[in-house]
């Protein structure tokens, strides 16, 4: 899969995510179809401060847990940003994640 290709299709669904809603970097890898590509999905959130407005602090871990809170400016500011939209979080970790948790394949499946 070209690198390109696929670091924009991670942008598009991205930009989907609801406000006050998260979803994970794996959720994302599945719904694009290469299940084994978290880890690239991630890069290429890392790298959407070369894109459009990209909410990719809505993207975490498996478990909630704010993973990519390092890559952005300020020790809290992933943290504040899901605050601000109503999502609860404690120690980096969302809580209620069920309740927060966006699932690509269901919720744009449903549209």
């Amino acid at each position: 899969m070209e690198k390109d290709g696929f670091f924009e299709k991670v942008y598009q669904i991205t930009k989907l995510i609801p406000y006050g809603r998260v979803t994970s970097y794996g959720a994302i890898a599945n719904y694009l179809g290469t299940p084994r590509s978290a880890r690239m999905v991630g890069w290429a959130l890392n790298n959407s401060n070369l894109a459009d407005i990209i909410p990719a602090h809505r993207v975490v871990n498996r478990k909630g847990v704010l993973t990519g809170k390092h890559h952005f400016s300020g020790s809290n500011l992933m943290e504040q940003l899901l605050l601000n939209e109503g999502v609860k979080v404690l120690n980096h970790q969302v809580l209620e994640f069920n309740t927060v948790f966006w699932n690509p394949i269901i919720e744009l499946k449903l549209q």
